[in-house]
């Protein structure tokens, strides 16, 4: 360290630059994550003030991102930087809410200009630069990722959309937060309700228009939990025929190559069609896995290895002679699942969504 400090001494003081060591590097990776620290931490390394100030200048080899907040090098932060500058110039207690708070859970959407910042109202801390900071008296238990809290996905989703308005984005954010499993209708209306009404009129009446979308939260869950599962990607809401393109029964995912459904979801109480459902199915020699829907919203370890065991099963046997369809074409009649792999996407119709028809999302 005391190298570092004599190279930054000398290199401040001569005016020019000189190329960086490879144990001056590896010293400033010590002291910091993602190449963005603190001039305290620099300081109490053995950098003087005149030093860090020196590195700072226009031209220099690092930059100063906020107050007290150090980019240890010259070019353009990239956002995760930005985050960990954000998350060091508001601590202690804030938390990274809003659309980065999403994308962080694996929301596939843009990010803000500014980054969002949650802190404790007691404090007096203001916005700067690319920091938006909000002091709230409820200051969510945050989700780590990588060392930085982000806010769970109701409140990020609440706190992103109540800063927007266009309602066509205000829709977005929250029916791709159900869709892709984040939090189901209900935790964002909660959220809603216990949160800064400040803001929240469009929000609450879009919510309202999204109508239910408990089926949608479910296969987003479904969706999720497939990422870390040793399996082809399925087909999605598939009719499933016999060799005449005779409806025999629904499955909620299908894989085609081998025969395989999978049904998830809760059932009707003293309706006889899921059962029909079922026993047609397994009697045209599909190999059929059932969930429940508490099994899938607790992630449950047992259904990895149902389905794994069931999808080499399946491979094992001669593929039943049965036909998958699944969304309309626009003559009307039904997709093949075979005809749906080479489709870019389907739509929800809900909020304009577009998807990946046969990827895992």
């Amino acid at each position: 360290m005391l190298l570092l400090v004599a190279y930054v001494e000398h290199a401040g003081q001569a005016g020019r630059m000189v190329r960086i060591k490879p144990a001056e590097l590896v010293a400033l990776r010590n002291i910091s994550t993602d190449g963005v620290t603190t001039s305290a931490r620099l300081r109490r390394e053995g950098a003087s003030a005149s030093t860090i100030a020196a590195r700072c200048r226009l031209g220099g080899p690092w930059r100063r991102l906020l107050p007290g907040i150090i980019l240890l090098s010259q070019g353009e932060p990239t956002r995760r930087q930005q985050i960990r500058a954000a998350v060091l110039h508001t601590a202690p207690d804030s938390v990274v809410s809003g659309l980065d708070a999403l994308r962080a859970h694996g929301l596939p959407i843009a990010h803000s200009r500014e980054v969002r910042m949650l802190v404790p109202h007691t404090r007096r801390i203001l916005s700067r630069e690319f920091v938006a900071v909000e002091r709230t008296s409820r200051v969510p238990h945050s989700v780590r990722h990588d060392g930085i809290p982000f806010a769970p996905p109701a409140r990020a989703a609440i706190d992103a959309a109540r800063q927007e308005t266009d309602p066509a984005t205000v829709g977005r954010i929250l029916s791709l937060t159900i869709y892709h499993g984040l939090c189901t209708q209900n935790d964002l209306q909660t959220e809603l309700e216990a949160g800064n009404q400040r803001g929240t009129a469009g929000v609450r009446k879009i919510l309202r228009r999204l109508g239910s979308m408990s089926d949608t939260y479910l296969h987003g869950v479904a969706r999720r939990f497939l990422e870390h599962v040793p399996l082809p990607p399925p087909t999605w809401n598939m009719t499933i025929c016999d060799r005449h393109a005779r409806p025999i029964g629904v499955v909620a995912a299908w894989w085609d190559e081998v025969g395989l459904g999978w049904q998830f979801g809760t059932r009707n109480n003293g309706n006889p069609a899921p059962k029909m459902n079922d026993l047609a199915l397994t009697a045209a020699g599909v190999v059929l896995v059932r969930t429940s829907r508490e099994q899938l919203c607790t992630n449950d370890a047992g259904i990895a290895r149902e389905l794994t065991s069931a999808f080499a099963s399946a491979a094992r046997r001669r593929r039943p002679n049965v036909l998958a369809y699944g969304a309309a074409s626009a003559a009307g009649s039904l997709l093949p699942a075979r005809d749906m792999s080479a489709t870019v996407g389907s739509k929800n119709l809900t909020m304009g969504i577009t998807v990946s028809s046969t990827s895992k999302s």
